[in-house]
């Protein structure tokens, strides 16, 4: 089964010690487990570690990490995925970024991994990196 993952899972590699790290790091970067993510998660990770936790090399080292892991199975948000986020964002309470994951797993036949419990994990829209279904 593919995975998508969302920008908590990939930020977390940028906080050794921090609740679920070693398990994101397990299954981002030592797992042969087959990975996507969201070009927005680019931008995510970017501006979660390159400018609030002021970590620019960790952020860049995170992206290239992402581009790679994930290859043809980053993918691109289009007007049809955005619209499905829309709809889905209405019906769960989500942001239109959350909800556009959600959306994405759902069209691909993906399980999305999160670290955001209150508004994924605990509404059984993802599961954490531990939980995660990978062989």
């Amino acid at each position: 089964m593919t995975l998508l993952i969302d920008a908590s899972v990939w930020g977390n590699l940028a906080q050794p010690g921090g609740h679920f790290h070693r398990e994101s790091r397990d299954l981002l970067v030592d797992s042969e487990a087959n990975l996507a993510a969201l070009d927005l998660t680019l931008y995510e990770v970017a501006n979660a570690v390159g400018v609030k936790m002021r970590q620019p090399r960790r952020a860049q080292w995170l992206s290239e990490l992402v581009e790679v892991r994930c290859a043809d199975r980053l993918l691109r948000v289009d007007p049809r995925l955005a619209a499905t986020a829309v709809d889905v964002a209405a019906q769960h309470a989500l942001s239109a970024y959350d909800a556009a994951y959600v959306a994405a797993a759902r069209a691909n036949g993906w399980q999305l991994v999160s670290l955001d419990l209150r508004d994924l994990v605990s509404k059984g829209l993802a599961v954490t990196p531990d939980a995660a279904v990978y062989p």
